[in-house]
């Protein structure tokens, strides 16, 4: 082959070549940022996943709380006196007063003052301490259930943070890997032009010597 043959074979060997490197770049560009988003998608899934898990115990602590904040009175004395009836009246107070009471029949009895004052004062007595008793304790049973929605509730903020923090970096990640496969082949682009013209150009200064017709 000639000297020009040659040439022109290695300038579009190199432009060639350079415009199968860009698009590998470019594929294996592609294949960086596909990956990025499956772990962006992932770390969606995830965080649903989350949410869906807390929300029994959100829900659980938001009710518990309102329910403490009514039988403290913050919701007005009306609602107040409401949640206080609603023990008295619930099962479990009704059910204590009446082995209270009938525990204290049954030791009257046996000790012969069924009927002495004491007696009477101590039932009359029974109710308001047991209303008292159970009061605290629906108090403290609804703290550890708030307390409880409140964990939850910052478990799913840390992770959701967490999954904020990983899907920016993925989206950096993906952002250069395009970026990088666009540069790729913009370089090619730059690339080919320059060769051309280095090609043209010699090309021109060799028609120029004497004798070229002898180099074909």
């Amino acid at each position: 082959m000639s000297f020009v043959g040659d040439f022109l074979g290695n300038v579009v060997g190199g432009i060639t070549g350079a415009s199968q490197a860009a698009d590998a770049a470019s594929a294996a560009a592609g294949t960086q940022a596909a990956s990025a988003q499956s772990g962006i998608e992932e770390q969606r899934r995830q965080f649903d996943a989350i949410v869906k898990m807390m929300s029994p115990y959100l829900q659980a602590g938001e009710s518990a709380l309102g329910q403490q904040q009514t039988l403290l009175g913050l919701r007005g004395a009306s609602d107040q006196q409401s949640a206080i009836n609603q023990l008295q009246q619930s099962p479990f107070f009704q059910a204590q007063l009446q082995q209270g009471q009938n525990a204290m029949l049954q030791n009257a009895s046996a000790t012969g003052g069924l009927r002495g004052g004491n007696t009477q004062a101590a039932m009359g007595m029974l109710a308001p301490q047991l209303l008292n008793q159970t009061y605290q304790q629906q108090l403290a049973q609804l703290g550890g259930l708030s307390q409880l929605g409140q964990s939850s509730a910052g478990l799913q903020a840390n992770a959701g943070q967490a999954s904020a923090a990983n899907i920016a970096n993925l989206y950096g990640q993906q952002g250069a890997a395009l970026a990088g496969g666009q540069m790729a082949q913009g370089g090619v682009a730059g690339s080919s032009f320059n060769t051309l013209l280095q090609g043209a150009g010699l090309f021109a200064g060799v028609g120029g010597m004497p004798g070229i017709s002898k180099l074909f």
